[in-house]
């Protein structure tokens, strides 16, 4: 399950993308219109300014801004930024893996092989979705 952290940011960067191109939007003007607590919203976008996707201005027209097209950014990537690893279990993550104390044979395992299909239709999914695409719907 996802974190409240990775649905917020995903709230707020497809809120930035719908206005890419456009300027600045002031954090205040994220946190009312997506209903996020605005002291939650600012350690979620520092963490993805600090990572190479947003960019900030000071000022009167301050605001944040994506850096990349929304288009070149995935799903997968906000997902991997918030909370790590994608896998349910660990001894299918690929970045993350640790093997099982439960395994008697990883390559056999029935539970194991389940949770890796699991584990790789998600990837694919999260993978093909762009930012652009959320920002459409």
């Amino acid at each position: 399950m996802l974190t409240q952290k990775t649905r917020y940011a995903m709230l707020a960067l497809v809120k930035l993308a719908r206005e890419y191109g456009k300027g600045t939007l002031m954090i205040n003007e994220i946190a009312e219109s997506e209903k996020i607590p605005k002291r939650f919203l600012e350690s979620i976008l520092l963490q993805f300014k600090n990572n190479g996707y947003l960019g900030s201005k000071l000022g009167k027209n301050g605001g944040y801004f994506l850096v990349k097209k929304p288009e070149e950014i995935s799903l997968l990537e906000i997902v991997r930024l918030s909370e790590g690893s994608i896998a349910l279990l660990r001894c299918t993550s690929v970045k993350y893996y640790e093997p099982c104390d439960h395994c008697k044979d990883e390559l056999t395992c029935s539970i194991r092989g389940t949770f890796k299909e699991i584990r790789d239709f998600t990837f694919n999914k999260l993978e093909k979705t762009s930012l652009a695409m959320l920002a459409q719907e």
